[in-house]
């Protein structure tokens, strides 16, 4: 028997391309999607072809996914529905942000959000925030970006996704010969970050404070500024792989890990805890980190 399982385990291997992501997606380890692929199978034949990438379905497996698209949506859209009769259709998310790259995922998140629940009132409080929870406090914001989740009395925490952050350096930078940076090669460097404090910074918190190196610094508001101010050799910079992608694929600058383990960043959303289970909030959370598994480089989800 087809169980709604089943078409969601097969919509989110399209979307992610592979079993592992897929498995992430759905909040199930691996083992659990293959089982629910070999019963499919078992039933009605194979469902896409091995070694694959991405994923290629037969047509029985396309088929299916035909089914899932018609299913899912539909109940989907019920159960929006469903909860607009009973809570009503008013409703804020007013979004603040501390990281400068955010936007780059955030802005399509929202154009879907809404498409699907048009009667909220969805904005983005202009400008960066330092302390975007403070917002929340104030009653300013209704949902914060932020990258530590820092205990506070009436803040609830979801997690989002785990992120690659690479040192980004000059194509003739003598470092390039080096299979990592490690962090006494910051050192004599001027590093060129986004203009925040040093704990907002994971290459700062996470690397360089911890081994007692304060390089030289540099700040640009704009990732592209950054970019430019470390193509022409003026410095290095350490940004997420998701900002950086497009500029490394046409060899604008050279990235090299941080550590020999590499660096990595965490996201989360804030909210009030009085705001915490509103469905369109709950929704928007989701959304956000189905779109970002499936479209950003470098990211795992945070669970």
């Amino acid at each position: 028997m087809i169980e709604l399982k089943h078409l969601k385990t097969l919509r989110a291997l399209r979307k992610t391309g592979n079993l592992t992501r897929a498995a992430d997606m759905l909040h199930l380890t691996q083992s659990a999607v293959s089982q629910q692929i070999r019963l499919l199978e078992s039933n009605y034949g194979l469902l896409f072809e091995r070694k694959s990438v991405p994923v290629a379905f037969t047509i029985i497996g396309q088929r299916l996914l035909e089914l899932a698209d018609t299913v899912i949506p539909a109940i989907e859209d019920a159960e929006r529905n469903l909860i607009r009769l009973k809570d009503g259709t008013a409703g804020t998310l007013r979004i603040a942000v501390e990281c400068h790259t955010c936007f780059d995922w955030l802005m399509p998140a929202m154009d879907i959000f809404r498409s699907r629940w048009p009667e909220v009132e969805l904005d983005i409080i202009s400008g960066f925030h330092a302390d975007p929870v403070a917002l929340l406090h104030q009653h300013r914001a209704d949902l914060a970006i932020v990258g530590v989740p820092e205990p506070e009395t009436g803040i609830a925490f979801s997690p989002l996704f785990h992120f690659e952050i690479l040192a980004l350096l000059a194509r003739h930078h003598p470092l390039n010969n080096e299979p990592f940076l490690r962090p006494e090669h910051f050192a004599t460097e001027t590093l060129i970050t986004y203009p925040v404090p040093d704990d907002m910074l994971d290459i700062m918190r996470q690397v360089l404070l911890p081994a007692g190196i304060s390089p030289e610094r540099r700040t640009s508001e704009l990732t592209v500024a950054i970019l430019q101010l470390v193509a022409s050799g003026r410095g290095i910079a350490a940004l997420p792989l998701w900002a950086v992608k497009s500029y490394l694929d046409k060899q604008y600058v050279v990235s090299k890990p941080v550590t020999e383990k590499g660096l990595t960043g965490k996201l989360y959303a804030a909210t009030r805890s009085d705001m915490s289970d509103k469905s369109y909030i709950r929704d928007f959370i989701r959304l956000v980190r189905e779109r970002s598994l499936c479209e950003l480089p470098g990211i795992r989800l945070l669970n």
